[in-house]
Formats: C-alpha cells, sequence, structure tokens
C-alpha cells in the first residue's frame, strides 16, 4: 500500500529548502528532450547539481522501470530532502510517492513544475512553474 509522500512545495520554496539544507537534493524527472529543449534548473550559485533521471523514458513514453535504483544510486542518504521537479507538478507526485514507498520519507513534490500550469490557450510557460518565478535555469 502507497503511503503519502511528505508534501507539496512552491518552486520558491524548493529553492530555499536547497539553500539552507545541506542534506538536500533536486531530483528533475522529465524527459530529456525536455532538459535539452525548454531548460533546466540551475543550482550553481547553490553549489549544488541538478539530478537528471527521468520518470518516463524518452522516446516511447514508457514508464522508467529503474527510476527508484537510479534515485538511490545518486548516493542520497534515506534521511535526505529530496525535491522532485516535472514540467507542471504531476509526475513528480508520483515519483515522490515512489521515494516515499522505497523508505525515503522526506520526499516532496514541487508544485506547478519547470514550466507551470497551461494559461487560457492551454500554452504552459506564462502561468507558474520554476521559470516563471525568477529561479535559475539554463538552456542546454
Amino acid at each position: 500500500m502507497s503511503k503519502a509522500y511528505a508534501g507539496d512545495v512552491t518552486p520558491k520554496e524548493a529553492w530555499n529548502i536547497l539553500d539552507k539544507q545541506r542534506n538536500s537534493y533536486l531530483v528533475d524527472c522529465r524527459t530529456a528532450a525536455e532538459w535539452n529543449f525548454v531548460g533546466v534548473p540551475d543550482l550553481s550559485r547553490l553549489g549544488k547539481d541538478t539530478m537528471f533521471i527521468e520518470w518516463v523514458r524518452f522516446p516511447g513514453g514508457v514508464d522508467n522501470p529503474d527510476f527508484v535504483n537510479e534515485v538511490k544510486n545518486a548516493d542520497m542518504n534515506p534521511d535526505a530532502t529530496i525535491l522532485f521537479l516535472c514540467r507542471s507538478g504531476q509526475r513528480s507526485i508520483s515519483a515522490a510517492i515512489a521515494m516515499t514507498d522505497a523508505g525515503y520519507e522526506n520526499s516532496y513534490n514541487i508544485l506547478e513544475g519547470f514550466e507551470g500550469d497551461k494559461d487560457e490557450k492551454s500554452q504552459r510557460g506564462t502561468v507558474g512553474g520554476w521559470k516563471l518565478s525568477g529561479l535559475p535555469w539554463q538552456q542546454n
């Protein structure tokens, strides 16, 4: 039976956690295509690196069966605070739940994701998200 995850945080709250807590990590669980074409969070000001682990594989859109093991292999202890980021905050909920079930109880979802919610024209990038919050990011 799946446990809940630790909770939801806004992009700015996630940044503050990453800034203040040494034992905190950001896992971007979007696809490689999203990282390459949309951009990625830049944690260099904090002296940290974003971890890039696909929740769903690209191409094909199939679940990544190795996700939990790939996160575990990133050398984070189970007491670490792990913040999961996707495009809009949906896949990251699933990732946070999976890692909570694997014993990482401080797993959080970042609300709004990297690109935010869709606007009235069903387009992303104008309503919320990491990028629109003014947080550091870069284009690959």
